[in-house]
């Protein structure tokens, strides 16, 4: 399945570098994300559910070292 990507969002957070990563919704409400400092490498996406288990993950400190 191909998945439409309208537009790219870096977070502000990032500064000037290319140290970070972008990521662009999709319409089923997931998200595609790709590298910033290689973008020819391409993304990988997650589907609505999948990208919302992940940001709550996020939230409650599951990656926090």
């Amino acid at each position: 399945m191909k998945t439409s990507i309208t537009r790219w969002k870096k977070s502000t957070r990032s500064g000037p570098n290319d140290n970070c990563v972008e990521i662009s919704r999709t319409a089923d409400g997931g998200a595609a994300v790709r590298d910033t400092k290689d973008r020819a490498a391409g993304h990988f996406t997650a589907n609505g559910e999948q990208w919302s288990t992940f940001l709550l993950a996020i939230k409650d400190g599951r990656y926090d070292r």
